[in-house]
């Protein structure tokens, strides 16, 4: 089994649904995923489906809206990359709006390696109350 640029596309179809199920459903148990942001030079890291599932979930509880548009992806044998344009709101009404990329390592048609990165942009404030 092999993944390929459609089922990519789905994965992120899957992560605009908020769908954790289907989202997870791609990666390998063994899977590692190194976030956009943390103390460390490759980010955050997250070890195993359970935690890089509640990775991705406390993105979502975090920015009920958070999208990934604009999504294109290409896959070369066991490597593949994703672009996207993120949003989301915080609870405080910022805004992000970013550019930002996966690199992505497969084997057995699974993902067992995710590297995001995300342009390192000034939150968007919120809109003024009146």
């Amino acid at each position: 089994m092999v993944i390929t640029a459609d089922d990519l596309a789905k994965l992120f179809d899957a992560f605009n649904r908020h769908d954790i199920d289907g989202v997870m459903s791609f990666f390998a148990e063994d899977c590692v995923f190194n976030g956009v942001a943390g103390p460390e030079a490759y980010g955050t890291r997250f070890v195993g489906t359970a935690p890089i599932a509640a990775a991705f979930s406390g993105v979502w509880t975090a920015m009920s809206d958070a999208h990934w548009a604009h999504h294109g992806h290409f896959v070369h044998g066991d490597r593949a990359a994703s672009e996207w344009t993120f949003t989301g709101t915080n609870a405080d009404g910022s805004r992000v709006e970013a550019e930002g990329c996966d690199l992505f390592t497969l084997r057995g048609g699974k993902i067992v390696r995710k590297q995001a990165f995300r342009k390192n942009r000034p939150l968007i404030p919120a809109p003024a109350k009146s």
